[in-house]
Protein backbone atom coordinates (compact mmCIF):
# COMPACT_ATOMS: atom_id res chain seq x y z
CA UNK A 1 0.00 0.00 0.00
CA UNK A 2 1.29 3.45 -0.76
CA UNK A 3 1.43 5.53 1.99
CA UNK A 4 0.25 8.44 1.10
CA UNK A 5 0.64 10.81 3.75
CA UNK A 6 3.55 9.42 5.13
CA UNK A 7 6.71 11.75 6.52
CA UNK A 8 4.20 14.93 6.16
CA UNK A 9 2.79 14.90 9.41
CA UNK A 10 -0.23 15.60 8.59
CA UNK A 11 -3.43 14.80 10.94
CA UNK A 12 -7.07 14.09 10.91
CA UNK A 13 -9.52 15.44 13.60
CA UNK A 14 -12.26 12.90 13.53
CA UNK A 15 -15.50 14.08 15.21
CA UNK A 16 -17.55 11.08 16.08
CA UNK A 17 -14.61 8.08 15.10
CA UNK A 18 -15.40 5.27 17.15
CA UNK A 19 -18.16 3.66 15.23
CA UNK A 20 -19.55 3.66 11.64
CA UNK A 21 -18.24 6.00 8.96
CA UNK A 22 -16.22 8.24 10.89
CA UNK A 23 -13.87 4.62 12.77
CA UNK A 24 -13.49 3.12 8.55
CA UNK A 25 -12.20 6.56 7.53
CA UNK A 26 -9.65 6.67 10.43
CA UNK A 27 -8.67 3.40 9.68
CA UNK A 28 -8.44 4.30 5.94
CA UNK A 29 -6.60 8.03 6.55
CA UNK A 30 -4.12 5.63 9.37
CA UNK A 31 -3.32 3.08 6.87
CA UNK A 32 -2.27 5.74 3.79
CA UNK A 33 0.06 7.36 7.11
CA UNK A 34 -1.88 10.20 8.16
CA UNK A 35 -1.98 10.92 12.27
CA UNK A 36 -5.59 10.18 14.39
CA UNK A 37 -7.27 12.10 16.88
CA UNK A 38 -10.70 11.06 17.62
CA UNK A 39 -13.51 12.70 19.47
CA UNK A 40 -15.90 10.43 20.75
CA UNK A 41 -18.65 9.67 23.10
CA UNK A 42 -19.58 6.19 24.68
CA UNK A 43 -20.19 4.87 27.53
CA UNK A 44 -17.25 2.42 30.06
CA UNK A 45 -19.42 -0.48 29.05
CA UNK A 46 -18.57 0.20 25.04
CA UNK A 47 -14.73 1.26 25.59
CA UNK A 48 -13.17 -2.59 25.51
CA UNK A 49 -14.64 -2.90 21.29
CA UNK A 50 -13.61 0.67 20.70
CA UNK A 51 -10.38 0.15 22.09
CA UNK A 52 -9.64 -2.90 20.19
CA UNK A 53 -10.40 -0.55 16.93
CA UNK A 54 -8.29 2.45 18.07
CA UNK A 55 -5.22 -0.41 18.89
CA UNK A 56 -5.86 -1.52 15.39
CA UNK A 57 -5.36 2.33 13.84
CA UNK A 58 -2.05 2.27 16.07
CA UNK A 59 -0.97 -0.36 14.58
CA UNK A 60 -0.91 1.46 11.43
CA UNK A 61 2.25 3.40 12.74
CA UNK A 62 0.89 6.37 13.18
CA UNK A 63 0.69 8.60 15.84
CA UNK A 64 -3.10 8.38 17.50
CA UNK A 65 -5.05 10.51 20.09
CA UNK A 66 -8.33 9.78 21.47
CA UNK A 67 -11.10 11.97 23.79
CA UNK A 68 -14.01 10.18 25.29
CA UNK A 69 -16.18 13.46 25.54
CA UNK A 70 -19.14 15.62 24.51
CA UNK A 71 -17.87 17.36 21.15
CA UNK A 72 -20.94 19.73 21.28
CA UNK A 73 -19.89 21.25 24.40
CA UNK A 74 -17.68 24.72 23.48
CA UNK A 75 -15.28 24.38 26.66
CA UNK A 76 -14.75 20.76 25.34
CA UNK A 77 -13.78 21.70 22.20
CA UNK A 78 -11.21 23.93 23.34
CA UNK A 79 -9.51 22.33 25.59
CA UNK A 80 -9.55 19.16 22.74
CA UNK A 81 -8.26 21.97 20.65
CA UNK A 82 -5.77 23.51 22.90
CA UNK A 83 -4.51 19.88 24.26
CA UNK A 84 -3.66 18.71 20.21
CA UNK A 85 -2.35 21.96 19.32
CA UNK A 86 0.52 20.97 21.98
CA UNK A 87 0.33 17.72 20.20
CA UNK A 88 0.90 18.53 16.93
CA UNK A 89 3.89 21.43 17.97
CA UNK A 90 5.10 23.51 15.56
CA UNK A 91 5.08 21.49 12.23
CA UNK A 92 1.97 19.52 12.65
CA UNK A 93 -0.91 20.44 11.15
CA UNK A 94 -4.63 19.14 10.74
CA UNK A 95 -5.28 18.06 6.91
CA UNK A 96 -8.38 16.84 7.52
CA UNK A 97 -11.56 17.45 9.49
CA UNK A 98 -14.25 14.80 9.21
CA UNK A 99 -17.92 15.55 10.75
CA UNK A 100 -19.03 12.05 11.72
CA UNK A 101 -21.50 13.12 14.56
CA UNK A 102 -24.10 11.07 15.15
CA UNK A 103 -26.81 12.77 18.08
CA UNK A 104 -29.65 13.73 17.14
CA UNK A 105 -33.74 13.02 18.29
CA UNK A 106 -35.78 10.25 16.19
CA UNK A 107 -38.90 10.96 17.22
CA UNK A 108 -42.44 11.68 15.37
CA UNK A 109 -44.18 14.57 14.47
CA UNK A 110 -47.45 13.09 15.89
CA UNK A 111 -48.37 10.06 18.09
CA UNK A 112 -51.01 9.58 20.74
CA UNK A 113 -48.79 6.53 22.21
CA UNK A 114 -45.26 8.23 22.27
CA UNK A 115 -43.61 12.09 22.87
CA UNK A 116 -43.55 13.93 19.70
CA UNK A 117 -40.73 16.56 18.51
CA UNK A 118 -40.51 19.49 20.17
CA UNK A 119 -38.39 22.38 19.46
CA UNK A 120 -35.61 21.55 21.70
CA UNK A 121 -34.97 18.52 19.85
CA UNK A 122 -34.88 20.27 16.84
CA UNK A 123 -32.45 22.71 18.22
CA UNK A 124 -30.18 19.82 19.76
CA UNK A 125 -30.41 18.23 17.01
CA UNK A 126 -29.34 21.07 14.40
CA UNK A 127 -26.86 22.21 16.97
CA UNK A 128 -25.19 18.86 17.35
CA UNK A 129 -25.30 17.59 13.62
CA UNK A 130 -24.43 20.59 11.79
CA UNK A 131 -23.31 23.79 13.66
CA UNK A 132 -20.95 22.02 15.56
CA UNK A 133 -19.32 21.81 11.78
CA UNK A 134 -18.70 25.43 11.83
CA UNK A 135 -17.66 25.58 15.73
CA UNK A 136 -14.93 23.15 15.07
CA UNK A 137 -13.70 24.40 11.75
CA UNK A 138 -13.71 27.95 13.01
CA UNK A 139 -12.01 27.22 16.17
CA UNK A 140 -9.79 24.71 14.65
CA UNK A 141 -8.51 27.62 12.29
CA UNK A 142 -8.33 30.76 14.64
CA UNK A 143 -6.04 28.19 16.44
CA UNK A 144 -3.56 28.53 13.45
CA UNK A 145 -3.88 24.39 13.29
CA UNK A 146 -5.23 23.61 9.58
CA UNK A 147 -2.26 22.74 6.96
CA UNK A 148 -2.12 24.93 4.09
CA UNK A 149 -4.68 22.68 1.92
CA UNK A 150 -6.78 21.40 4.51
CA UNK A 151 -9.74 19.06 3.86
CA UNK A 152 -13.16 19.39 5.84
CA UNK A 153 -15.26 16.37 4.98
CA UNK A 154 -19.09 16.01 6.39
CA UNK A 155 -21.13 12.88 6.14
CA UNK A 156 -24.91 13.31 4.93
CA UNK A 157 -27.71 11.26 3.77
CA UNK A 158 -30.45 11.23 0.86
CA UNK A 159 -32.96 12.56 4.28
CA UNK A 160 -31.91 15.84 2.95
CA UNK A 161 -34.07 15.33 0.19
CA UNK A 162 -36.37 12.45 0.90
CA UNK A 163 -38.92 12.12 4.04
CA UNK A 164 -38.45 9.05 6.35
CA UNK A 165 -41.13 8.78 9.62
CA UNK A 166 -38.95 10.04 12.93
CA UNK A 167 -36.09 11.35 10.83
CA UNK A 168 -37.55 15.13 10.63
CA UNK A 169 -35.29 16.63 12.95
CA UNK A 170 -32.41 14.50 11.76
CA UNK A 171 -33.26 15.93 7.96
CA UNK A 172 -33.56 18.75 9.06
CA UNK A 173 -29.92 18.77 10.51
CA UNK A 174 -28.59 17.43 7.29
CA UNK A 175 -29.96 20.12 5.02
CA UNK A 176 -28.06 22.71 7.87
CA UNK A 177 -25.01 20.49 7.42
CA UNK A 178 -24.86 21.34 3.37
CA UNK A 179 -25.24 25.00 3.76
CA UNK A 180 -22.85 25.64 6.30
CA UNK A 181 -20.33 23.02 4.45
CA UNK A 182 -20.80 25.27 1.10
CA UNK A 183 -20.48 28.19 2.84
CA UNK A 184 -17.20 26.81 4.69
CA UNK A 185 -16.24 26.19 0.99
CA UNK A 186 -16.81 29.68 0.14
CA UNK A 187 -15.40 31.69 2.71
CA UNK A 188 -12.35 29.58 3.83
CA UNK A 189 -11.17 28.96 0.12
CA UNK A 190 -8.99 32.47 0.54
CA UNK A 191 -6.90 30.12 2.98
CA UNK A 192 -6.92 26.95 1.58
CA UNK A 193 -9.68 24.97 2.61
CA UNK A 194 -12.03 22.81 1.23
CA UNK A 195 -15.08 21.15 1.99
CA UNK A 196 -17.60 19.09 0.58
CA UNK A 197 -19.93 16.64 2.15
CA UNK A 198 -20.70 12.62 1.50
CA UNK A 199 -24.22 11.67 0.54
CA UNK A 200 -23.24 7.99 1.54
CA UNK A 201 -25.90 5.54 0.83
CA UNK A 202 -28.23 3.52 3.20
CA UNK A 203 -25.25 1.81 5.27
CA UNK A 204 -25.90 -0.75 8.44
CA UNK A 205 -24.47 1.13 11.07
CA UNK A 206 -25.42 2.02 14.70
CA UNK A 207 -26.89 5.12 13.82
CA UNK A 208 -29.38 3.60 11.23
CA UNK A 209 -30.07 0.95 13.44
CA UNK A 210 -31.79 3.69 16.26
CA UNK A 211 -34.24 4.51 13.37
CA UNK A 212 -37.70 3.30 14.51
CA UNK A 213 -38.41 1.95 10.64
CA UNK A 214 -34.74 0.80 9.55
CA UNK A 215 -35.58 -2.21 8.66
CA UNK A 216 -37.90 -1.39 6.11
CA UNK A 217 -35.23 1.40 4.91
CA UNK A 218 -33.01 -1.62 4.36
CA UNK A 219 -35.32 -2.90 2.31
CA UNK A 220 -36.19 -0.65 0.09
CA UNK A 221 -32.11 0.14 -0.68
CA UNK A 222 -31.62 -3.32 -1.07
CA UNK A 223 -34.62 -3.51 -3.94
CA UNK A 224 -33.48 0.05 -5.46
CA UNK A 225 -29.62 -0.17 -5.53
CA UNK A 226 -28.55 -0.92 -9.02
CA UNK A 227 -25.98 -3.51 -7.52
CA UNK A 228 -28.87 -4.97 -4.70
CA UNK A 229 -26.50 -4.16 -2.19
CA UNK A 230 -26.29 -1.59 1.19
CA UNK A 231 -23.16 0.45 0.87
CA UNK A 232 -20.33 -0.30 3.26
CA UNK A 233 -18.63 2.39 5.88
CA UNK A 234 -15.41 1.18 4.11
CA UNK A 235 -16.95 2.43 0.70
CA UNK A 236 -17.07 5.66 2.17
CA UNK A 237 -14.19 6.06 3.84
CA UNK A 238 -12.73 5.34 0.83
CA UNK A 239 -13.91 8.36 -1.03
CA UNK A 240 -13.32 10.45 2.29
CA UNK A 241 -9.81 9.47 1.45
CA UNK A 242 -9.24 10.62 -1.61
CA UNK A 243 -10.80 13.77 -1.15
CA UNK A 244 -8.04 14.44 0.92
CA UNK A 245 -5.45 13.52 -1.84
CA UNK A 246 -3.87 16.43 -3.58
CA UNK A 247 -4.85 15.13 -6.95
CA UNK A 248 -8.62 16.40 -4.96
CA UNK A 249 -7.94 19.92 -4.58
CA UNK A 250 -10.20 21.19 -6.93
CA UNK A 251 -13.40 19.46 -5.16
CA UNK A 252 -14.57 22.14 -3.20
CA UNK A 253 -18.64 23.32 -2.13
CA UNK A 254 -19.99 19.45 -3.93
CA UNK A 255 -22.46 16.89 -2.26
CA UNK A 256 -20.92 14.08 -3.37
CA UNK A 257 -22.96 10.76 -3.43
CA UNK A 258 -21.08 7.52 -2.37
CA UNK A 259 -24.00 4.56 -2.92
CA UNK A 260 -23.09 2.73 -6.05
CA UNK A 261 -26.33 4.94 -7.64
CA UNK A 262 -29.00 4.03 -5.60
CA UNK A 263 -30.01 7.76 -5.45
CA UNK A 264 -30.60 7.61 -9.30
CA UNK A 265 -33.50 4.97 -8.92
Amino acid sequence: MVNTFEHKNYWALILGGSSGLGLATAKKLAAHGMHICVVHRNSRAQLPEITAHFNDIKASGVQFKSFNLDATNPEKRKDVIAELGSILGEKGKIRTLIHSIAKGNLKPMTDARQPTLKEDDFTITINAMAISLYNWTSDVFNANLCAKDTRIISFTSEGNTKAWKHYAAVSAAKVALEAISRHIALEFAPYGIRANCIQAGVTDTASLRKIPNAQTIIKHSLQRNPFKQLTTAEAVANVAYLLCTDEASWINGSIIPVDGGEHIS
